[in-house]
């Protein structure tokens, strides 16, 4: 028999009214507001509520509010959504708790990506945001049962580069820790946070360089910043060579590029001994445009003003040695990253123009936008002196890796499967993929047969392959047997693809390179 009318209404009133009282914002007196919020992590499950650790802990000391919290709700709690609770607990204003995905998801090889870490990323960037526009200046994040892909949804999920904007236009600062009061390995559970902690530190360093206006970063102040924030890690050693050096060192190549401005170019050398010195380094190569109009080739007007993020690969070379000097990998590494303007002026390069690389090799210059390649030429040839058991070279060098492959993956061509291997493991660890990009003689033969040259800066037929022809220019100025070059301008910006991070310049793929050089330390 059904029941009354005026029962079901009832029943109804009650479930919104305690519903309300777990759910409303403010609903308790905020006369001592603490403003500190705690994620805490739900597994999506056929029909139970399944939870961490620390969430079911958490729930028996406050007698089941949250999880009958999350039933009062009817509807399924699924794969990053949140249910948000007022006054659950004494210590925490606000409680999210938000679903991580099914339990024990790992590896998906199809996707090349550990998706169980990437679920976490995802979960927790979601609800630390939600708990910043709430207002709360402290947050405590579960560990989620992977402490290190928790710290690094949390702390890059708050990044944003805005000071220079006024502060009531700034998004207010939130902090961020673990909780690990129900943890029964906490030493454990808060080295692996740390370590998340600087390798998103360590990207959102790259972030905020890539970020920043070229009149706020040429490259005289690019080499003050980096030299200070990587000097302060009492780690790496900085050198800032100047213009008379660069030309010392015969780099005509990269001088071409930069003579078009008047802001000089400098190259800096750094170095970190985290091992025996004795020992052959790994080198890190970074082109460091910090803006390209194009020269003389100049590009079109229309977002333009993105190419004061021509500097990633250089960017990202100096946020991989902050993290790597922060965790302390034992690895001794050399890094070259040659910075200048590429302007277009009275003093420019003319396209036909030819120039000679440190090696001794002729480069025709037949299109001055295609310049990343020119100054790397003579930092390769430069790093090939310390005679290094791997080179890695990044770049945002061509809008063809683009083209090909998005911002999914950062485009990789490399003459070494080693290396190849342990970049794609890499990648698949911290959500950060890598594509392997073919590297064959066949665009070896396009930018070597030049009517002027020994090779040219564009290749033969200039529009096809163009991230291929660009790596086959590369290679020319390269001899060691391990080497990779990463094309990173398909993820130099991030608008909503990659959840955790915030929009504008990504920092992609820091991370990444931070987890290769500790794989590769560890071969040692």
């Amino acid at each position: 028999m059904a029941a009354p009318m005026k029962t079901i209404s009832c029943h109804l009133k009650l479930r919104r009214t305690a519903l309300n009282l777990l759910t409303r914002h403010r609903y308790f007196s905020t006369t001592n507001r603490k403003e500190k919020g705690l994620v805490l992590g739900v597994y999506e499950g056929d029909d139970e509520i399944l939870l961490t650790k620390a969430t079911e802990k958490f729930d028996n000391k406050v007698n089941k509010k949250l999880t009958n919290g999350i039933q009062l709700v009817k509807k399924k709690l699924k794969k990053g959504k949140s249910r948000t609770f007022y006054g659950l607990d004494a210590e925490f204003s606000t409680v999210t708790a938000v679903c991580i995905g099914k339990k024990g998801i790992g590896y998906n090889e199809l996707e090349g990506l550990d998706e169980g870490r990437d679920q976490i990323r995802i979960a927790v960037a979601r609800a630390v945001r939600q708990l910043q526009d709430i207002g709360e200046t402290e947050v405590e994040v579960d560990p989620c049962g992977d402490a290190e892909a928790a710290a690094e949804g949390s702390v890059l999920s708050l990044h944003s580069y805005d000071e220079l904007k006024s502060e009531d236009k700034q998004k207010p600062q939130v902090k961020v820790k673990c909780y690990t009061q129900f943890s029964q390995d906490r030493d454990k559970t808060s080295d692996l946070w740390t370590r998340g902690v600087y390798l998103a530190e360590g990207q959102m360093f790259a972030s905020k360089l890539m970020e920043m206006p070229a009149n706020k970063l040429t490259p005289t102040i690019f080499s003050q910043i980096v030299s200070e924030r990587l000097s302060n890690t009492k780690k790496v050693s900085v050198t800032v060579r100047d213009t008379e050096w660069i030309k010392s060192q015969k780099m005509e190549s990269f001088l071409s590029v930069a003579k078009g401005s008047d802001e000089p170019p400098v190259f800096l050398e750094m170095e970190y001994k985290g091992t025996n010195s004795s020992n052959s380094p790994v080198a890190l190569v970074g082109k460091g445009v910090t803006f390209d109009s194009g020269g003389i080739s100049i590009k079109p007007s229309a977002n333009m003003d993105m190419m004061r993020a021509d500097m990633g690969g250089a960017a990202c070379v100096a946020g991989s040695l902050l993290a790597v000097a922060r965790l302390n990998l034992p690895i001794y590494i050399k890094a070259f990253i040659p910075l200048c303007e590429n302007m277009p002026s009275g003093k420019a390069t003319k396209p036909g123009d030819v120039v000679t690389a440190r090696n001794g090799k002729t480069i025709q210059v037949d299109n001055t936008d295609a310049e990343g390649r020119l100054i790397l030429a003579d930092a390769l040839c430069y790093a090939d002196t310390f005679n290094p058991t791997a080179v890695l070279d990044m770049a945002t060098l061509t809008g063809a890796i683009d083209v090909a492959l998005g911002s999914a993956v950062t485009g990789v061509f490399s003459n070494s499967n080693t290396m190849w291997e342990l970049l794609q493991k890499a990648g698949s660890r911290t959500g950060d993929r890598v594509w392997r990009m073919p590297l064959l003689q066949h665009y070896s033969k396009q930018v070597t047969e030049s009517q002027l040259a020994d090779v040219n800066n564009i290749g033969k037929y200039a529009r096809s392959g163009g991230a291929c022809t660009a790596a086959a220019f590369l290679k020319e100025f390269v001899t060691a047997k391990q080497w990779m070059h990463l094309d990173i301008a398909g993820v130099m910006m991030n608008q909503d693809e990659v959840p955790y991070l915030s929009k504008g310049m990504s920092g992609r793929p820091t991370r990444t390179v931070v987890e290769f050089l500790k794989l590769l330390s560890e071969q040692s």
